[in-house]
């Protein structure tokens, strides 16, 4: 666990997310809806401390959150964002995600370097949804570019990521249980490869060497999710991701520590409180 001030800025990062985490899963947005929808959530996280980590990050936390489903802004299934153009094949938002960070004392690899912050990423994407499987689901195409932005002592810009992915999505009966499946690549500039696997020579050590990152693949990566609804208000959720980093353009960086990881989430969303109003412009 951060500090406190640590644990509001990741509200503020994830908690349109964590709702997210299953507005996607619980429903689809329809005008049935309501306009707004707030409620509490608690979570668990386990990951590697930044990709290709020897160490582990885990983290609880229990914050408020707010669904919003405007025509244009929204909070919902996708965090903090903008949909500028939606239809039954594709849709385009601007939209914000984020990372927590990673203190170097507690990573060996990255003893005495400095410490990375919260990551903060805001850039458009393209979903393109190709085919309705009936009973079996839905697969879409997302494509999103990132500007990755870090919030430490202030903020600065470190890079771009691209993360093309496939995914695959299929609700039970009245959204009662969800299930939904990835498949994507990470590829960043040289900006943001440095930021997480250069070493600059006045970090290297016998164990270390100095290091010069490049741009290119970051990592592969699927996983899977799911949501159980326990009652109208309280849903269950959980999801796990294999990532894999044997193809990295830095796989032979010193910090770069294992070839794979795998991250876990677990939490439980409890909504409280309804607009009367319902949603409007939504698909």
């Amino acid at each position: 666990m951060r500090t406190l001030s640590c644990l509001a800025l990741a509200g503020a990062v994830f908690l349109p997310g964590l709702a997210a985490a299953q507005s996607e899963r619980v429903e689809p947005v329809d005008r049935s809806l309501p306009l707004w929808e707030a409620g509490v959530g608690a979570a668990g996280f386990s990951t590697p401390a930044y990709p290709g980590s020897s160490d582990r990050s885990n983290r609880g936390l229990v914050l408020p959150f707010l669904i919003y489903r405007g025509k244009v802004f929204r909070a919902d299934q996708n965090g903090v964002g903008a949909r500028l153009l939606n239809t039954d094949k594709v849709e385009f938002d601007i939209g914000f995600s984020g990372s927590l960070p990673a203190h170097s004392d507690d990573v060996e690899a990255r003893r005495g370097m400095p410490d990375l912050g919260t990551l903060l990423e805001f850039g458009p994407r393209v979903k393109y949804k190709f085919a309705d499987l009936g009973e079996h689901g839905k697969l879409r195409i997302d494509l999103p570019l990132r500007a990755v932005i870090e919030a430490r002592g202030g903020l600065r810009r470190q890079g771009w990521t691209m993360e093309p992915r496939l995914v695959w999505e299929q609700r039970g009966e009245g959204a009662r249980w969800t299930m939904d499946a990835q498949l994507g690549a990470v590829f960043g500039d040289r900006r943001v490869n440095h930021y997480f696997y250069e070493v600059e020579p006045q970090y290297a050590t016998a164990t270390r060497p100095a290091y010069h990152a490049d741009a290119g693949l970051m990592l592969v990566r699927t996983g899977v999710g799911g949501s159980l609804r326990l009652n109208p208000d309280l849903r269950l959720f959980s999801s796990v991701r294999y990532e894999l980093y044997s193809g990295a353009a830095n796989k032979d960086s010193p910090l770069m520590r294992k070839s794979s990881g795998v991250s876990a989430f677990v939490g439980l969303v409890w909504t409280f409180a309804r607009s009367e109003a319902r949603a409007r412009g939504a698909e």
